[in-house]
């Protein structure tokens, strides 16, 4: 995992996995698309593979790399372990408000229906 996150600290990098994301391209198509020297690219692109983020098949003259997702799955696996308490926080909070809606619904029909001034327009 340590790799992987070292690997995709580095902007280029990031946005050569992007685009890797939407087709396997050529080196020198992705170096194309770059302000820096194809060497530069290259350097990039050997800390991707070496990491196993892309992988390159040789194809006529050139290689062509696509990308790995397998490798993000430990890292994904980390980070959803920040994710889940905040998620389940904002859900806790959110049912909080349901069963406090149901109550009040439950309470304004059993004293004959709601009182024209606690309709609310909702979404």
């Amino acid at each position: 995992m340590d790799d992987v996150a070292a690997a995709i600290a580095d902007p280029v990098r990031r946005t050569i996995l992007e685009m890797l994301r939407e087709q396997p391209l050529a080196a020198r198509r992705i170096a194309e698309r770059f302000p820096i020297s194809r060497p530069a690219i290259s350097r990039h692109l050997r800390v991707l593979r070496e990491c196993g983020l892309v992988q390159d098949v040789p194809v006529g003259r050139e290689r062509r790399y696509h990308l790995d997702t397998s490798r993000f799955d430990e890292l994904n696996a980390w980070l959803a372990g920040f994710a889940a308490p905040a998620a389940a926080a904002m859900w806790s909070q959110r049912f909080d408000a349901l069963e406090t809606e149901v109550h009040r619904t439950r309470r304004d029909r059993r004293q004959g229906g709601a009182a024209p001034d606690r309709l609310e327009e909702t979404a």
